[in-house]
């Protein structure tokens, strides 16, 4: 990719961190966010699911997961395009394998719980919540996140 490319694509992103963006935007940014180091495959797919276009994110994470199979933050992303794209079991997979790469990767346990929400395993996501709350002994973004999401859960169902 030409460097004008990947400066506009990496000043996008800049403006939309800044801008506080949510949702989509959100993911990578906690404890999987973008290095120097990082491989060009996981830059770009990083760009796609900002964008929503998760099929051709989980096309690029499949080469960043050949490139380096014991990259977490590559099996987090996959985890959340498929669970954003409501393929549940590759998501858990995605997750899991994140998770035994990295056992306190918080942005893979949050998203873990809110995977269990969608699937109506208000425990399991609890769980999640309490293992968060043990990492992030000060707070942290993801502990809110699911936090909310859970409240927002039980909310819904009258709980």
């Amino acid at each position: 990719m030409a460097k004008t490319k990947w400066t506009w694509v990496l000043g996008l992103a800049l403006a939309a961190s800044l801008a506080g963006g949510t949702g989509a935007l959100a993911a990578g940014a906690g404890s999987g966010s973008s290095s120097p180091g990082e491989d060009d495959a996981l830059r770009e797919a990083r760009t796609l699911i900002s964008e929503e276009r998760y099929e051709e994110a989980l096309l690029l994470l499949e080469e960043a997961a050949a490139a380096d199979p014991d990259d977490a933050d590559v099996w987090n992303l996959v985890g959340f395009s498929y669970r954003k794209l409501e393929r549940y079991e590759p998501a858990l997979e995605g997750y899991a394998r994140a998770l035994a790469i990295d056992p306190r990767h918080t942005e893979a346990i949050e998203y873990l719980g809110e995977l269990y929400l969608a699937l109506d395993d208000l425990a399991k996501a609890e769980e999640q919540l309490a293992r968060l709350d043990a990492i992030c002994s000060s707070g942290c973004e993801e502990y809110e996140e699911l936090k909310e999401a859970v409240e927002e859960y039980k909310a819904a169902r009258g709980g």
